[in-house]
Parts: C-alpha cells; structure tokens; sequence
C-alpha cells in the first residue's frame, strides 16, 4: 500500500501561480466558484446555496487530507493570494496507487492556460512526490475544454460509460481517462 505524507503541505509553484493549502480565508471564493452555474456546469454536483455551503466543503478538503483520501491545492495567481480555483485528488485509492484529478477556475481566467498549468504541476506532484503509479480523470462529455487539457497533459481516453451517474433527474454519461506514471 502507498504510504502517503501530507506534512509539510506540498505547496507547488509554477511560472504563474503558487498553488498552496486551502484554509478558511478562501471560503468566500470557494463559494463563488460552486454558486456559479458556469462554474458547475460541467460538474454534477448542487450549486452552493450558502457560505455555509462552502465552509462543508473546506471541511471536507480538510478531513479528506487527515483520512489521506484527497488533497487539494488551491491555485492563486503570483503575486496574489486569492484563490482563483482549487486543484488536486478527490479519490485517492492508496493500496492501488492511484488518484483522481479534479479541479474548478474562475470563468474570466478561462482560456488562459492556467488550468493545464496548476493541473500539470499536481499531477508531477501526484507522481514523484505521492508515489502515484495511475491518475485519473471523469468527464462530462461535453466538456470538452476539460478533455483538451487532459489530452494536453497526456491523458488517455480510456472509455465511455453510459448514464452510469444519476444527478437532478437525469442519467449521464461519463469519460474515463488515465496516465500511468512515466517513470514506472
């Protein structure tokens, strides 16, 4: 089984932004982000209703690092300590090596390149730091900003499944996708 350490928190840098822990301070853009139906779009998740909305959510993040489930980074532009969006692994799967990507961004940062570079630097970090052997990614077929940043960073379709997740009424569809760890 993957050993897994969270301490000291491994903040990253990239040419343009320091992605670092998550703490209360960021509830407020937490909650702009999962209020924000450009934002959630993609994501079959309720929109936040409430600060206190976010606050779980932060707890959440939080009880996910203590029970060595997940870890989340939050991106924040250099030069500026707000976050702009979170970044990291929602489901770490430690006996199988694995983990699975996941991140949100401001809708008027959208295009600029940064999701692929916070996402590039926590899957380095998901590799040569967490000992990952496989990340992996589920997407919304019709996000397909999403996808090019996986195929970006050299992520594999893997498949399709069919209305394999019920939100709101509906049966969706999920993308799998997956990298092995090139070093292995």
């Amino acid at each position: 089984m993957l050993e897994l350490n969270f301490s000291p928190f491994p903040a990253l840098t990239t040419a343009r932004l320091v992605l670092r822990p998550c703490v209360p301070s960021d509830v407020p853009a937490l909650f702009g982000l999962r209020s924000d139906p450009r934002v959630m779009r993609h994501i079959a998740r309720p929109l936040a209703k409430t600060v206190e909305d976010a606050e779980r959510l932060l707890a959440d993040m939080q009880a996910g690092m203590e029970a060595k489930t997940g870890i989340v980074w939050a991106v924040t532009q250099a030069g500026a300590d707000e976050l702009v969006g979170p970044v990291g692994f929602w489901r770490i799967a430690a006996e199988h090596h694995r983990g699975e990507l996941g991140y949100l961004l401001r809708p008027d940062l959208w295009g600029r390149g940064l999701t692929r570079e916070a996402a590039a630097a926590v899957v380095r970090c998901g590799f040569e730091r967490l000992g990952f052997h496989r990340i992996e990614a589920c997407v919304d077929p019709a996000n397909q900003a999403s996808v090019r940043v996986l195929e970006s960073l050299g992520f594999a379709l893997e498949g399709r499944h069919r209305a394999n997740f019920h939100f709101e009424g509906s049966f969706l569809d999920t993308l799998y996708f997956g990298l092995l760890n090139p070093a292995r």
